[in-house]
């Protein structure tokens, strides 16, 4: 039978990383324990562990040496973070995408991977350029080396990150658990207020940023509110380069009127609101993440803590959206994604 490598790759913070980035890596490292555990259930050979701290090492570099140490069969390679909700059912489609004979890829979104599986690895990623990020991997296959992609998007459990602190209060239970309930306190009450504006036919919801067409259909079908969207910077991480830069409605209106204004205009646009923050600091910092605020800021500002953002713009957005006359959730992807089910789903 041919052998199915397990590849999980986690970033392992910084010496002076704060609590909230350290409560993140702790509930990665629970989650790479299920995913090894479930992997080996679903049939996988090895699962391995790759863990360091951060280096100038692009994505496609990494990969390569990956694939290049294993045999003639199958990998499957997924960050640390990814997949949270994924079933058995899951697994073992993965393990089986990647025990093919002929080169074949299997993707949780090709458009956006967090994790994928691909047959005959080594020989296929032999020529994988220095891509930057997993999210332009299934691109390349497709178009660089011509293995046929397929994925799931249409499961959006599989969509679902651990990125932060957020969506552990997102996923709740268990991993919700592993934040100080005195940090996810302001954060979990303004989901709750989200969700009783989003349960109000007489409301008007804001969602802004990477949001999907599935997404938005899935707010006019499962939501009593109306929806307002603001979708900006799909593709933001497989951006390629001489695009135009990443440039957002909401920090264009942040750059005329200042940081301070931001509840302000959100609180004229609905009635709760649902904001991607990284399309606001993108379209202020760039794209690339290295000129962005520092980890702990955002994971800060996701969870409506002011006090503990350390950049002063993002503190005084900060600021400006836990002090809006209308409750506002900020984040990231996840958020706006799949994230929007846990969020909006009733009873939490």
């Amino acid at each position: 039978m041919t052998d199915v490598d397990v590849a999980i790759l986690h970033l392992e913070p910084d010496a002076e990383a704060g609590p909230l980035t350290r409560a993140t890596h702790v509930a990665r490292l629970d989650l790479v324990e299920r995913h090894r555990r479930g992997f080996l259930a679903a049939g996988a050979t090895r699962v391995t562990l790759h863990a360091g701290p951060r280096d100038d090492v692009p994505f496609g570099a990494r990969l390569r040496h990956l694939a290049a140490d294993i045999g003639d069969g199958g990998l499957i390679v997924l960050g640390s973070g990814a997949i949270p909700l994924a079933t058995a059912v899951d697994r073992r489609e993965l393990v089986a995408a990647a025990r093919q004979g002929a080169p074949a890829a299997l993707a949780n979104n090709r458009y956006s991977a967090d994790v994928i599986a691909i047959s005959r690895a080594r020989s296929v990623l032999a020529r994988l350029p220095d891509i930057a990020t997993d999210n332009m991997l299934p691109r390349w296959l497709a178009e660089g080396a011509g293995v046929p992609v397929s994925d799931v998007r249409s499961r959006r459990r599989l969509g679902v990150d651990i990125d932060g602190p957020l969506d552990l209060i997102l996923l709740a239970g268990r991993w919700l658990a592993r934040l100080d309930p005195s940090d996810a306190q302001r954060a979990v009450a303004a989901i709750d207020a989200v969700r009783r504006v989003a349960a109000d036919p007489d409301a008007e919801l804001l969602v802004a940023g990477r949001v999907s067409a599935s997404n938005l259909a899935w707010l006019e079908r499962e939501t009593a509110s109306r929806t307002r969207a603001l979708v900006e910077e799909r593709g933001l991480r497989t951006r390629r380069p001489g695009q135009r830069p990443a440039t957002s409605v909401m920090g264009a209106l942040l750059e005329r009127d200042g940081p301070e204004s931001f509840g302000e205009h959100v609180a004229r646009l609905g009635d709760a609101a649902i904001i991607d923050t990284r399309v606001v600091i993108a379209h202020r910092c760039g794209a690339d993440e290295a000129g962005w605020p520092p980890t702990e800021d955002r994971f800060a500002s996701d969870l409506l803590l002011a006090d503990r953002v350390a950049d002063p713009w993002l503190r005084a957005v900060t600021a400006s959206a836990a002090a809006a006359p209308v409750p506002i959730v900020l984040g990231g992807h996840t958020l706006v994604g799949p994230g929007l089910a846990l969020a909006l789903r009733p009873g939490r």
